[in-house]
């Protein structure tokens, strides 16, 4: 199999060649692969799969009727050529559908609610293949990235003019260059995030998943990655033009999202800390929802930190231009809300002050029983996709003592990715024992020790921003867990259970979705998508075509994708992806070929659009 394409002119501006051998056991294995990455200079990512002559449960081409009988037959043949799939037109390349700048204009401004999630209909939805900008080219590897990402991958310099003097990001060439500052950081956030690890447990791994509101281009996520800190970054598609894009063209965690009208879409006691770096969200407003919705989601004992204005205001109102008397109340609504939370504050010097949420409701009890700290009704506090957000104080669960952590302590990273999670002790999750949970563990590690066989490039720092369309308890992000690379979790609303929570109690980061609806992301910012049994799930659900399209829109030119899933599913995927750039191959489940369950494989070749298509 070869895959290679060119560029409209003539020239090749990246590609994958990749040569499939079959050996005697039906095995195959990937002599080599050439891609041209970064500015034109060629990286030689040459690898080989495990060639062993035991190892003969991995073939080249599945022959359904041997294996599977009676239900090859039953396979929609009545077509062999797929539908194919046109080029979108080129003003559709940074095409967000339910972050549509057009559409959103439409919604009220009133609580940020034109900057939410605002979907097209079946009707507008597109079906053709969002384009890759004229240049585009596979970002730099990681931790390059960090620093650098190409011009023609996110054409945008406003940033450059507007930030200039905050060190945000600087264009050089051909490059974007990031300096590593920010609006509270010019001299750079590794500075910052000493001043955080002086009071905040960062070291020892006890803080590992952060919230980072109003994010900006990221920085700050980029550099707690060295310190073993995974952060979910997001803001709204405004009029910082291509801030989240930037974010994940570094390689760094980040959707498209906003404190707006509903809740944000994490589960209950999901973050270790929550930050804000002149966020301008208005956290006194509404009578402290937005902080009751950090409280929400921050686990017991984490912490929140703010970082500029209202903070130190009678030192900086004047540098600010904004009424010291406005300011001063802003800050009062702030420390009222947080005494109702019962955080401690337990530090403030210059512009930040950081607080601590308690660890149980025992210490609690009498301030939450002030009149004005209204307890939330909601049975589920995990359930938050499309939920409306209120003005209540979420409850801690039940503990044992004053000391005892509500929900369960967590242990310090990286020994939480596999000790057991206090859901799955507490026997929160259905169906899922401590015996079971392990099995489902020990059983994605042979997966993904499959998945590397099939292709060596998943442990090089080829990949680096990873999706898992379907994460059940993270099991495939755990044995995946590297530097080099990071998995965004994503839970279906519609999967049988919630397990979101879970995931988030072994250190890693997901959100909810419906994949009815398109995902909170730019074009082209995801290099692997792994979609394990989406397509059963969303049977009778929505369209598979508008799955596979909106899975060709976050992918990268050249990213791949694995699917796993049974054979009849397969065969439709296959036949779908046939139209739409993709070159495939189909292999055997790891215990052999008469496991009805296969994997599917898929590479996205590499084009751009032009002025002249259609859509």
């Amino acid at each position: 199999m070869a895959l290679k394409s060119n560029s409209a002119d003539g020239r090749t501006r990246s590609s994958i060649q990749i040569f499939i051998v079959v050996g005697l056991c039906g095995f195959f294995y990937i002599l080599g692969a050439w891609q041209r990455s970064g500015f034109g200079k060629a990286d030689n990512l040459a690898m080989e799969i495990t060639k062993s002559t035991g190892d003969c449960n991995i073939i080249p081409n599945l022959s359904f009727e041997t294996h599977h009988g009676g239900d090859a037959g039953s396979i929609d043949n009545s077509d062999s050529k797929p539908k194919t799939f046109q080029p979108c037109h080129s003003r559709f390349t940074d095409y967000t559908p339910c972050q549509d700048q057009k559409r959103a204009m439409t919604f009220p401004r009133e609580n940020m609610n034109y900057r939410e999630r605002h979907c097209p209909p079946q009707k507008e939805k597109l079906h053709c293949l969002i384009p890759a900008p004229q240049g585009y080219v596979t970002p730099f590897s990681w931790p390059k990235s960090r620093d650098y990402v190409p011009f023609a991958n996110a054409p945008y310099k406003s940033l450059t003019v507007e930030k200039a003097i905050q060190n945000w990001v600087q264009y050089e060439g051909n490059v974007f260059r990031f300096p590593g500052g920010g609006t509270q950081f010019p001299q750079g956030a590794d500075k910052y995030i000493d001043q955080l690890a002086s009071v905040l447990p960062i070291t020892n791994g006890t803080v590992r998943t952060a919230l980072d509101t109003g994010c900006g281009v990221a920085s700050l996520g980029a550099y707690l990655w060295s310190r073993n800190v995974i952060a979910m970054s997001f803001a709204p598609r405004d009029s910082h033009e291509a801030q989240v894009q930037f974010a994940l063209e570094r390689g760094v965690p980040a959707v498209i999202g906003v404190f707006g009208t509903v809740k944000l879409p994490y589960p209950s006691k999901a973050f270790d800390m929550a930050h804000c770096s002149r966020c301008l969200i208005p956290w006194g407003a509404n009578d402290g929802m937005y902080l009751m919705e950090v409280d929400r989601v921050l686990r017991p004992g984490g912490y929140w930190v703010l970082s500029g204005p209202p903070i130190n205001w009678k030192n900086n109102y004047i540098s600010w231009q904004r009424p010291k008397e406005e300011l001063e109340e802003e800050q009062r609504k702030i420390e009222e809300t947080a005494k109702l939370l019962c955080w401690d504050k337990k530090y403030e010097k210059g512009e930040m002050a950081i607080w601590q949420k308690r660890v149980n409701a025992d210490s609690c009890r009498a301030k939450q029983d002030d009149s004005r700290a209204t307890l939330c009704k909601s049975a589920d506090a995990d359930d938050a996709w499309y939920k409306k957000m209120e003005a209540c104080i979420t409850p801690y669960s039940d503990s044992g003592s004053s000391d005892e952590v509500a929900g369960g302590e967590l242990k310090a990273f990286p020994e939480r990715l596999y000790a057991i999670p206090p859901r799955v002790a507490s026997g929160s999750i259905p169906g899922v024992s401590v015996e079971t949970y392990q099995d489902y563990n020990n059983e994605w590690k042979r997966h993904v020790n499959a998945y590397k066989k099939i292709n060596k490039l998943i442990d090089s720092g080829r990949y680096r921003n990873i999706m898992d369309m379907n994460a059940g308890l993270g099991g495939f992000a755990a044995a995946l867990e590297s530097p080099k690379l990071w998995v965004m979790n994503v839970v279906p609303t519609i999967a049988e259970k919630s397990t979101l929570g879970v995931i988030y109690e072994r250190g890693l980061i997901g959100i909810y979705h419906d994949w009815c609806e398109a995902f909170s992301t730019y074009p082209r910012t995801y290099d692997l998508i792994h979609a394990n049994g989406v397509f059963s799930l969303y049977r009778d659900k929505c369209d598979m075509e508008d799955i596979l399209l909106e899975m060709d829109r976050i992918l990268r030119p050249e990213g791949a994708v694995i699917f796993r899933d049974e054979v009849d599913v397969l065969v439709k995927v296959r036949k779908m992806v046939g139209g739409m750039r993709w070159d495939t191959k189909m292999v055997d489940h790891e215990d052999g070929p008469l496991v009805p369950e296969k994997i599917l494989v898929a590479v996205k070749q590499y084009w751009v659009g032009n002025s002249t298509s259609a859509q």
